[in-house]
C-alpha cells in the first residue's frame, strides 16, 4: 500500500489530557479491524476537569489528530471520573496569572476560541459524553459537539456573571439555538443549574442515562426534582415535599451506593456504531451543513468577545476569579451589594474597591 501523507500540524505526546483510540464495534458486537473511535478525555479531576492553558492547546491538537485519522469513525469528548465533564477554565490559573493582565488573557482566549472552532470543524461526528457537571466553559465546549449523552447525575449551566465573566465563549451564541431565547436568558443571567432531565426536556442534550447502582440495578437520580414553589422571600424552592424528607433520603441513597458509568458508555458506543453504518462523506457533509448556524453566530462574535473578556480581567473578572480562588468554602463570591454601591458612588476600579468586596 502506498504510504499516506500526514496532515497533522505537529505530532504530540499528550500529557495534560488523555487521547485513546478504541476499536469500533459492529452491530453484532464484534471488533471491526482497522476502524476506531477516538476518545478525548479532560484529565484534571481534582479541579473538576477545568482546563488549563496547556490542556486547551492539547485539546486543539487532539481534535485535529482525530479529524485527520482515516480510521476514526466518531470522536467522543469526555473527562476522567464521575463528578464533572468540565467546569470551565481553571479559576486558580485565572486568578493567579490572568487577573489584571488583559493582553495575556486575550492570548489565552485566542486559544480557547481555537478549541471551540476545532470541535466545530472536526470531520467526524463529535459526541459529548457528559460524565458529570457541565458548567460554564464546559457547557460551551459541550454545545460545540454534535451529540450530548449524559449521566442523569450531571447538571448543566452557566456561572459567568456570578464570578466575574460573561458566557461569551459560546453560550451566548449557541444556547438559544438549543433551548430558545427565554431559557437561554434564564441560564446565562441567573446562573441556575438544570438537571440532566431538564436539559433533555429543553432540547439541550440527546439522551439521559441512569448510572446509580442500587442492589445491582440502575435507578434514576434520587435528587431529581418533582415539585417547586416560592418561599416567603420569593425564592424558588425545589423538593418533593416541604419537609425535605425525600431530599434527605435521596442524598443518603447517593452517598451509600456506587456510580457506574457502564450504561453511559454502552449508549455512546451504540451511537458510534450507528454512525459507522452511514456513508462517511455524506455524514461529514451533513455535519458541516447542520453546524452552519452555530458557526454563523460563533464567527460573528468570538473575536469581539475575546477583546471584551480580556479587558474585563482588569475589573469584574479580576475580582470574581480572585474571590472564587481565595474565598473560604461557601463564600466565594464578591460582596455584590458593596460593589454596586461603590460603583454607583463613582468609585474607580482600584485596589481599595477590590479589597472592600473580596470575601473574608
Amino acid at each position: 500500500m502506498r504510504e499516506l501523507n500526514s496532515h497533522n500540524i505537529v505530532e504530540v505526546d499528550f500529557k495534560e489530557i488523555k487521547y485513546e483510540l478504541r476499536p469500533a464495534i459492529d452491530n453484532s458486537g464484534n471488533v471491526v479491524k482497522g476502524l476506531s473511535n477516538a476518545w478525548i478525555y479532560l484529565n484534571n479531576p481534582q479541579q473538576y476537569n477545568s482546563y488549563t492553558t496547556a490542556a486547551v492547546k492539547e485539546i486543539i491538537l487532539a481534535f485535529r489528530q482525530a479529524s485527520n485519522d482515516r480510521s476514526v469513525v466518531t470522536v467522543v469528548f469526555t473527562a476522567v471520573g464521575d463528578k464533572a465533564f468540565c467546569t470551565g477554565g481553571n479559576t486558580k490559573e485565572y486568578a493567579e496569572y490572568y487577573s489584571g493582565r488583559p493582553l495575556e488573557y486575550m492570548q489565552y482566549m485566542r486559544l480557547f476560541n481555537d478549541m471551540v472552532t476545532s470541535i466545530l470543524m472536526c470531520d467526524k461526528p463529535v459526541i459529548c459524553r457528559v460524565n458529570g457537571m457541565r458548567i460554564a466553559g464546559g457547557q460551551e465546549i459541550g454545545m460545540a459537539c454534535d451529540f450530548s449523552v449524559a449521566s442523569d447525575l450531571a447538571i448543566f449551566g452557566q456561572a459567568g456573571p456570578k464570578h466575574g465573566s460573561a458566557p461569551d465563549g459560546g453560550s451566548t451564541d449557541f444556547l438559544n439555538l438549543f433551548v430558545g431565547i427565554e431559557r437561554a436568558m434564564q441560564s446565562c443571567t441567573l446562573c441556575e443549574m438544570w438537571s440532566a432531565y431538564e436539559a433533555k426536556q429543553y432540547g439541550l442534550i440527546t439522551e439521559v442515562i441512569p448510572v446509580l447502582k442500587v442492589n445491582g440495578a440502575f435507578v434514576r437520580n434520587p435528587l431529581v426534582i418533582t415539585d417547586k414553589w416560592l418561599d416567603e422571600s420569593g425564592n424558588v424552592v425545589y423538593g418533593k415535599n416541604k419537609s425535605g424528607d425525600d431530599l434527605k433520603a435521596g442524598k443518603e441513597l447517593l452517598k451509600s451506593n456506587e456510580t457506574d458509568l457502564t450504561p453511559l458508555d454502552n449508549y455512546v458506543n451504540n451511537l458510534s456504531t450507528k454512525l459507522m453504518y452511514m456513508m462517511p462523506g455524506c455524514i461529514t457533509k451533513t455535519l458541516n451543513s447542520l453546524r452552519k448556524k452555530k458557526l454563523e453566530y460563533w464567527n460573528q462574535n468570538h473575536q469581539t468577545s475575546r477583546d471584551w473578556l480580556g479587558l474585563n480581567m482588569m475589573t469584574e473578572g479580576k475580582a470574581g476569579f480572585r474571590a472564587f480562588n481565595e474565598g473560604p468554602k461557601g463564600n466565594r463570591e464578591v460582596d455584590f451589594i458593596k460593589l454596586r454601591t461603590m460603583l454607583s458612588e463613582g468609585h474607580p476600579w482600584d485596589d481599595e474597591l477590590l479589597n472592600a468586596i473580596l470575601p473574608r
